[in-house]
């Protein structure tokens, strides 16, 4: 019984793949040109979120505190610049 099982897995294994015809398959999306940007943007507000709770736990000065939220700030206004001009870009194109 469980010799029979595994010959009939062993035969859908083989049988399913090509039953599927290519067109069945959709086509891959197009890699997103702003992808690893909001993966950037998404990273910088973890950090800021991360460095507002070791400054409240009191891991970090004020000084400290005021410099690194001040960079992370200005590279996420970058990174949000770029991701706003490929997007124009795209759509103009």
């Amino acid at each position: 019984m469980l010799i029979a099982l595994g010959i009939v897995l062993v035969a859908l294994a083989f049988a399913v793949p090509l039953l599927v015809r290519p067109s069945d398959i959709p086509p891959p999306e197009p890699p997103s040109p702003t992808r690893h940007l909001e993966e950037r943007k998404a990273t910088i507000y973890e950090n800021l979120r991360d460095l507002q709770g070791e400054y409240h736990m009191g891991k970090l000065s004020d000084a400290d505190y005021q410099t690194t939220k001040q960079e992370l700030q200005r590279e996420l206004a970058e990174t949000m610049a770029k991701i706003e001009a490929l997007t124009k870009k795209a759509g103009a194109a």
